[in-house]
Parts: structure tokens; C-alpha cells; sequence
């Protein structure tokens, strides 16, 4: 079932944690089981990177804290090593990081090396992006992560029902493009020759953090973006190469994008004003943050819409 919304202020910053909270809380009933935020921050010269040590659900032997105050210490050292700049390394939980640092360096050794950190999956890196994501719902994860205090311009959310995979972080959305920065991706549907995509994308060099088809989109369209490919236009492409029957949001930088498949079947309402659009499965997301009186529309099979601010 699944829920998805997205939202960008064209016009300035907002209290985008605070707002994404809502929409997504509002859709509680289409995935109680885990939470997921991609919000984008003012641009800075910083790298924020977010990454986690271990998954809630794993057991908590007695050498549980002081392991992963090792391996902390350990991601610290090998940001070092690659020739970052760390400015400062947070918890967000027991298990959940927040990084800043400078680099300008190639993020794909980066990633790959930090990552052979025992338990260390990065969730997202770039100089806007922050993926926030935990078992939960909205109101429980924004609390944990202090999403109120987030302001940013535009952001994607994603509520799941886990109907293939287990309930764990790995298995929730969105997705980071990796290794290409600021690309994230929520998509609602299934994708029929995923295979054929992640066999493709992995001989170009590509790893996947997860079993999802949400990902494949996400490394499509940055691989594409990274081409030198306009958003829009790899979007369209998508329609083309992408089977199956879905919906789904891209956000970079300074974008937000949704597609829908020939079907359209997925649903996905939106509303659109010369200062803020709003999208989300179920209009009562968007009611969630627009008070007033509005007028929706849902967009048509084949559709590929982007805005940017």
C-alpha cells in the first residue's frame, strides 16, 4: 500500500520537517511500519553525510554500546584518512549518525571506504540532502530526530507497509542515488524488470543497499543527471525503460519531480501555487499543511511534471 508526498516552497525556506511530519502522519493508516524523510537544507560548503551503525531491530548484546562507539570512532578515522576536513559527528540515536565535513574529493571512494566500517550504511550524502528514516510513525520519527527544528526548501516522505522485506531501516524509503549527490527517491508501485535494471546498473559500477526498486530509480536518474541529461528529460526516459506500475518523486537540489506510468495507476494528487506545490497519494496529506479552501488535480498516465525553485 504505502503512502508517498512531496513539497516545495519556490519562494524561500519553510519548517519543511514540521510540515512532512504532518502529510505523512496524516497517511498513518497506508504504512504504520517505518518513516521515511529526504529534506533539503540551505546549500552549504559542507558535506552532510547520514549514516547509521546498526539497525534497530538487532540485538543488544552486552558489548552493543561500546562497539558501536568503536566503529564511530572508526568512520571519524576514515573520513580523515580520505583527506576530509571533519567538523563534527552527531548521534541522532544509539545507532543513527549525523556527519559535516569538507571534501572535495570523489564521494564514491569515499562512500565505499566508509562503509567497509563493520554495520556502517550510509544513507545519504550531499550538501542539501539529510535522509532521515526509522521504524515508526511520522510523529514518533520526527520526535526522535528532532525534525521539528528542520527548515529547507522542498522534501520528499515516504509512509511503508512491509509486504516483501523485513521491518528495518535497510528495507525503508526514500533512497539515495548512490554514490551521486543530493538524488533521492519515493516511489509507490513495483517495477516488473527491476532485475534487469540492477544487473545493468551493477555492471556500471553501481552497489545497492537494499532489495528495493525504489533504488533503481533513483541510480537511473542520477546516472542519467550525471550524463549531463536534463531532470525532466530522464524522467520521460524512465517511462520508456521502466516497466511496471508506479508513481514516484525525485528530488535534487534545487527540484522536485513526479512521474506516473502508462497505467497510472498509483495515485497522486497534487496542488500548485506560484509560491508552494504539494503532492502526496491521498489529499488529505495536502489538507494537512493547506488550511484554505483548494482546488487538486491528479496528474494523467505518461505524465512527467518538475518544478524548481
Amino acid at each position: 500500500m504505502c503512502g508517498i508526498a512531496g513539497i516545495i516552497h519556490r519562494d524561500g525556506e519553510a519548517d519543511i520537517g514540521s510540515e512532512m511530519t504532518r502529510m505523512l502522519q496524516s497517511m498513518r493508516h497506508r504504512g504504520p511500519d517505518s518513516t521515511g524523510f529526504a529534506l533539503y537544507g540551505p546549500p552549504s560548503d559542507l558535506v552532510v553525510m547520514r549514516f547509521k551503525l546498526a539497525d534497530p531491530n538487532d540485538v543488544r548484546d552486552f558489548e552493543w554500546t561500546e562497539r558501536l562507539e568503536r566503529h564511530r570512532h572508526e568512520v571519524e578515522g576514515r573520513l580523515s584518512k580520505v583527506g576530509a576536513s571533519v567538523d563534527r559527528v552527531e548521534g541522532e540515536r544509539e545507532y543513527a549518525y549525523r556527519a559535516t565535513f569538507r571534501y572535495d574529493g570523489d564521494l564514491k571512494a569515499l562512500a565505499d571506504y566508509v562503509e567497509d566500517v563493520p554495520g556502517c550504511e550510509i544513507l545519504s550524502l550531499g550538501h542539501s540532502l539529510e535522509i532521515v528514516k526509522d521504524l515508526g510513525d511520522a510523529e514518533t520519527v520526527a520526535e526522535q530526530y528532532r525534525l521539528d527544528r528542520f527548515r529547507g526548501t522542498h522534501a520528499i516522505g515516504h509512509v511503508r507497509m512491509a509486504t516483501e522485506s523485513d521491518v528495518d531501516i535497510a528495507g525503508a524509503h526514500p533512497y539515495w542515488a548512490y554514490p551521486f549527490s543530493d538524488v533521492a527517491v519515493v516511489h509507490n508501485g513495483q517495477l516488473t524488470n527491476y532485475h534487469h535494471w540492477r544487473r545493468r546498473l551493477e555492471r556500471s559500477g553501481h552497489r545497492f543497499q537494499s532489495e528495493c526498486d525504489s533504488e533503481i530509480i533513483a541510480v537511473y536518474i542520477a546516472e542519467k543527471l550525471a550524463d549531463g541529461v536534463a531532470l525532466e528529460t530522464a524522467m520521460k526516459q524512465s517511462l520508456d525503460d521502466l516497466d511496471g506500475v508506479f508513481t514516484y518523486l525525485v528530488v535534487t537540489e534545487d527540484s522536485l519531480g513526479v512521474a506516473k506510468d502508462e497505467m497510472a495507476a498509483k495515485p497522486l494528487v497534487l496542488f500548485e501555487s506560484e509560491e508552494l506545490v504539494v503532492m502526496a497519494s491521498e489529499e488529505t496529506a495536502i489538507r494537512a499543511v493547506l488550511r484554505e479552501e483548494i482546488d487538486t488535480y491528479d496528474p494523467y498516465e505518461r505524465e512527467v511534471l518538475v518544478w524548481s525553485r
